[in-house]
């Protein structure tokens, strides 16, 4: 599922109080960081799907001609949808889909989240929550 004119906001169980940038692990990209360097250089560049179609690539370090076969494989399987990303979830990231489904990113701190927050015209969806209830 990819999303129009809609803002999703960090989990409500995240205890972050800003949003963090994630780092790599043991000198490999995680999923965070590589979303993160993705929607940061790139707002409003790129749709959901483009997003996780990218991240797998880099993350499993696939180098290919045949990248069509590739994102249709890759997509015959369902994906979760960005409110259980990393981002929204542990990193206090809110993620903004605009008119045509492509997505920028904004601190949890930042005026324009806070200015999302108070929009009427986009739908507001919260991230998914870190444990369960």
């Amino acid at each position: 599922m990819s999303y129009t004119n809609t803002f999703i906001k960090i989990s409500e169980d995240s205890n972050v109080t800003a949003a963090i940038v994630p780092a790599p692990r043991n000198n490999k990209p995680t999923i965070a960081s590589i979303e993160y360097d993705i929607l940061k250089q790139n707002p409003y560049k790129y749709t959901q799907k483009d997003v996780q179609f990218k991240t797998y690539l880099i993350k499993n370090q696939i180098d290919s001609d045949q990248l069509d076969e590739l994102r249709e494989q890759f997509f015959v399987k369902p994906k979760a949808c960005f409110r259980a990303s990393p981002l929204v979830k542990k990193y206090g990231w809110g993620l903004h889909y605009d008119d045509e489904g492509k997505i920028a990113i904004y601190d949890v701190k930042s005026e324009a989240y806070e200015k999302f927050l108070s929009t009427d015209t986009i739908t507001i969806l919260k991230g998914m929550r870190l444990k369960r209830k």
